[in-house]
């Protein structure tokens, strides 16, 4: 009989278990302000570029399209950010962080960069720049080949 697959060691593995760390430390110095780590980052990205549509703004945070609607609609239920179709293409909607949103985000800002030094506390600063180096050639480099 086969012996089973040593996915401890497997890299897509680490990554989920990585992934998993992650939201838990974003949850835990975050939680009083109730948002995930992709409102956070997609508040974040229309403090840079009020106005983004969706669709460009679901590829710029990394997250699917297809359900980006449904994080855009919970958000927008809070006040956080407004959405309004395109008045050359109505199909296409826009997205405007409101002043709560932008307060929401600021506010968040220490607490997101403490989860940062969290998530590679164990690692010294060569770790934790190889890391990165090491997480963004991975990343660069199926984003090429699915380009």
């Amino acid at each position: 009989m086969p012996k089973s697959f040593h996915f401890s060691e497997a890299p897509g593995h680490l990554i989920r278990r990585a992934q998993q760390l992650a939201v838990a430390i974003f949850m835990e110095e975050t939680g009083a302000f109730d948002a995930t780590p992709v409102q956070f980052a997609i508040l974040n990205a229309l403090m840079d570029d009020p106005g983004e549509d969706q669709i460009t703004l679901s590829h710029r945070v990394a997250f699917d399209p297809a359900t980006f609607g449904s994080v855009i609609g919970r958000i927008e239920a809070k006040g956080w950010v407004t959405r309004r179709a395109d008045p050359s293409d109505r199909r296409r909607k826009r997205l405007w962080i409101t002043a709560e949103g932008q307060k929401v985000a600021l506010g968040m800002k220490r607490a997101v960069a403490k989860v940062q030094q969290r998530i590679v506390g164990p690692l010294d600063a060569d770790e934790r720049e190889q890391l990165s180096a090491l997480l963004g050639k991975l990343i660069a480099g199926h984003e090429k080949l699915a380009g």
